[in-house]
């Protein structure tokens, strides 16, 4: 079961730029890199710092409170299969945006 986020196209981050969209429960920091949208949960898995804050550098952010860097488009930790955090699928459909959340009992 999955329920979809829609974000306000004037919402939607001009490339180089990033939001924070606070739904529910949940803090998610969606980036768009050179027009390719990608959404992470916005707390750092380490100590919670928000990550929508961090320094971008291509498809990866960098904490801002300690420097670890994680990949943009699978959540995971650089060089590591460990530490993760989780990321969304972001869909666009008739020019309307969608973070789609996944309940945890039906991924694969």
């Amino acid at each position: 079961m999955s329920r979809r986020i829609a974000i306000a196209t004037s919402q939607v981050p001009a490339p180089g730029e990033r939001i924070l969209i606070v739904d529910e429960d949940l803090s998610i920091a969606l980036f768009n890199v050179g027009g390719q949208l990608y959404a992470i949960d916005d707390s750092c898995p380490h100590q919670g710092a928000s990550l929508c804050g961090g320094h971008l550098e291509g498809q990866m952010i960098r904490c801002c409170a300690h420097g670890l860097r994680f990949d943009l488009g699978s959540g995971y930790l650089l060089n590591s299969t460990r530490l993760r955090v989780a990321s969304y699928p972001v869909e666009v459909s008739d020019s309307q945006t969608f973070i789609v959340i996944v309940s945890e009992e039906y991924i694969p």
